[in-house]
């Protein structure tokens, strides 16, 4: 069993300590909200209050990865379209105390946001173009754990999260005039992210690229609509225009290197 450090209590990060720790591991786990410690030790979570910022790191980083075997990264970017956000150099700041600390292994949850929208069909073994600042920034971010001699990084680019009460659909109801209705959704559900980490611990898997998305890809019209009629919401409205834009992301890595088969259908 492995002493393992997630940085990222959140949404994928609450669940994946809890479905650790209960599978033998000791877990620690950063939040940036205080407020929310006394909840979390309530509830046999050990957590530290850590915020990553462009300037450096708020809170005892050498604590919080004293004696960790295994860094688990979950920080959302938090990159909106022309915010000016430096997710890259916040992140350098994290890698330095990373490389500082008994860390050997990094899991780094990157994403799918790092292939552009017109690349077509790809799988871990093309490579990434993206043409937007969120896109290049989560790449750089990508190549700088990959490239550090001091550790073993594995990256896994999530597609698009649904699960719990999270469902896009819900941000998509009743809305019209939407585009590329006929390019295929890339998405995966939150059990299925927690069992792909869980499986490259288990598994020694380091050192790899994975993209987590689930292989089924109907269209984004097809499957918003069913969404939202399942949960009687007003289905969202796509243009009827023939978009030729499109990306669609798969893995030969999750059957090649974990022989991972997914649980939950979209």
């Amino acid at each position: 069993m492995s002493d393992i450090v997630i940085a990222g209590l959140g949404w994928l990060g609450i669940p994946l300590a809890v479905n650790l720790t209960h599978a033998g591991h000791t877990i620690k786990g950063s939040t940036t909200s205080e407020d929310k410690l006394a909840r979390f030790k309530n509830n046999g979570i050990n957590a530290h209050h850590i915020l990553f910022t462009e300037d450096g790191i708020e809170g005892d980083i050498s604590d919080f990865l004293k004696a960790a075997d295994i860094a688990i990264i979950l920080i959302p970017p938090g990159l909106r379209r022309n915010s000016g956000h430096n997710h890259a150099l916040k992140m350098v700041h994290f890698l330095n105390a990373i490389e500082a600390s008994e860390v050997k292994k990094v899991i780094l949850v990157s994403s799918t946001g790092v292939y552009d929208d017109e690349q077509g069909k790809v799988t871990e073994n093309d490579l990434p173009q993206p043409s937007e600042n969120r896109g290049k920034q989560l790449l750089e971010v990508e190549k700088m754990f990959q490239d550090s001699p001091q550790i073993k990084t594995t990256v896994i680019r999530f597609g698009g999260l649904f699960g719990g009460s999270r469902n896009p659909v819900k941000y998509l109801a009743g809305r019209t005039d939407l585009n590329n209705g006929q390019a295929p959704v890339n998405l995966i559900h939150r059990d299925d992210c927690i069992r792909i980490i869980k499986q490259i611990i288990d598994k020694d898997a380091f050192g790899y690229m994975f993209n987590g998305v689930s292989p089924e890809h109907p269209t984004k019209a097809d499957y918003y609509a069913r969404k939202a009629n399942e949960l009687g919401l007003e289905p969202p409205h796509y243009t009827d225009e023939n978009e030729t834009a499109f990306k669609q992301i798969d893995s030969v890595n999750l059957k090649e290197v974990l022989d991972f088969k997914f649980q939950v259908s979209l």
